[in-house]
C-alpha cells in the first residue's frame, strides 16, 4: 500500500465539473492498493498517518500532527500510484490491486482512519475521472509505503 500524503490548506475534488469534498487545513492523501496488501497494510499506515508530525507548532517545528491541530483529510483512491516504468514508454499497472479486491480494502482504509481521527473523512469516488485542486502548504509532501519501511 502506498500513500502520497500532502500537507495542505485546502484541497477539493471536483466531480463533473462540481465540487464533490472539499477539506481546509489538513492532509490530502493519494492512496494506492496493491495486489499484495491487506489489513495489516493498513493498520500500519493509519497509525503512521494519523500520529505523522508534519504541523508546525508555535517555534514553527513540525511537531504536531493532523489530530493534534484538529485537520480534515481528503482520501484519494488511486492506482497510478504503483505504475511501474522501468521498461519501455507506457506504464504498467499489474501491481495494482483489481477493483473487487482494492474496493473493499480502500473502504476498510476510509473506516480505520476515521475510528483513528475521530471525525468523518473526506473522499472522493472510487474509479471516478476527478479533476484534484489543493493548496499545499509548505510545500510538504511525504511518501509512505506500507512495503518499504524506511
Amino acid at each position: 500500500m502506498k500513500l502520497v500524503i500532502q500537507r495542505v490548506s485546502e484541497a477539493a475534488i471536483s466531480i463533473e465539473d462540481k465540487v464533490y469534498a472539499r477539506i481546509d487545513q489538513g492532509l490530502l492523501v493519494l492512496i494506492g492498493i496493491g495486489h499484495e496488501d491487506d489489513a495489516k497494510d493498513i493498520s500500519y499506515l493509519v497509525q503512521k498517518l494519523v500520529q505523522l508530525r508534519i504541523f508546525g507548532d508555535e517555534q514553527g517545528l513540525m511537531n504536531r500532527s493532523v489530530r493534534d491541530i484538529d485537520g480534515d483529510i481528503l482520501l484519494v483512491s488511486q492506482f497510478t500510484l504503483f505504475a511501474a516504468t522501468k521498461k519501455g514508454n507506457r506504464p504498467s499497472f499489474m501491481q495494482a490491486a483489481r477493483p473487487d479486491i482494492a474496493v473493499p480494502l480502500y473502504e476498510q482504509f476510509k473506516t480505520e482512519l476515521e475510528a483513528h481521527l475521530g471525525k468523518p473523512v473526506a473522499t472522493g469516488v472510487f474509479g471516478a475521472d476527478m479533476k484534484v485542486s489543493l493548496v499545499n502548504d509548505g510545500p510538504v509532501t511525504i511518501l509512505m509505503d506500507s512495503k518499504f519501511i524506511v
